[in-house]
């Protein structure tokens, strides 16, 4: 596969049998970005896990210490609760007609669905699961996303609490950061990711848990971390 001329010049940059620390791998990140935009930072693994297996699908959700950079537009579904999710600031707040806008109008203006408990039963019978769920849009207890506190959990989506989950290859790819972050936030981001990703380690695993990590930016080459401590 042909690469353009800024790619092929970061890459060289790039030592491919190195392992990178992870202060290593910020300052040089910022090296090796190819775009004019306020490139996305990713870290991406590949675990050995099988997803099929209830106790090896890795998901949940993690507090990023400085945020991802990607300004989330969340959407509140509750009856009851709609003032306080509004002070919250939430984006979109309303009942079942915003889900009939959903299902009836395609509309997907926004990143996050929170929902209180007692509107699990209308997304149910309005078949949510099967429009939202290919597009990791539907609220789980798991993920915080269906509670009674909405205005907490704005507030932790907000501040930049994500979701991630391994998909069914056994491969998961977070956002951290942008480019334009300083190396010490992307170092504190990266390192929360990696610590949650390694306590994450199914009991019934056996051998290397994390078979590969890498770190790149959009459009960037990746670069191989070091996460012996961690695995």
């Amino acid at each position: 596969m042909k690469r353009c001329k800024k790619y092929e010049a970061a890459a060289k940059l790039i030592d491919a049998a190195k392992e990178y620390t992870v202060e290593e791998a910020a300052a040089l990140l910022k090296k090796t970005a190819t775009t004019k935009f306020d490139s996305t930072i990713d870290v991406s693994f590949a675990l050995n896990v099988d997803p099929t297996k209830a106790d090896q699908l890795i998901r949940g959700t993690l507090v990023l210490p400085h945020g991802n950079g990607k300004a989330k537009k969340i959407l509140a579904i509750t009856n009851n609760k709609q003032e306080e999710a509004k002070a919250a600031g939430a984006d979109f707040v309303g009942g079942k007609e915003l889900l009939e806008k959903i299902a009836h109008e395609n509309w997907f203006g926004f990143d996050v669905m929170i929902c209180t408990p007692d509107m699990m039963g209308e997304l149910g019978k309005m078949g949510m699961g099967r429009i939202l769920g290919p597009k990791g849009l539907m609220p789980n207890p798991k993920t915080g996303t269906v509670t009674l506190d909405l205005a907490k959990a704005v507030e932790e989506i907000k501040k930049g609490k994500i979701a991630y989950r391994v998909d069914r290859d056994g491969n998961l790819n977070i956002s951290i950061a942008r480019v334009s972050f300083e190396d010490q936030k992307i170092i504190d981001n990266l390192n929360t990711v990696l610590d949650a990703i390694a306590k994450s380690r199914p009991a019934t695993i056996k051998g290397k848990f994390i078979k590969t990590c890498a770190v790149h930016t959009t459009m960037g080459p990746g670069m191989k971390l070091t996460f012996a401590a961690k695995n």
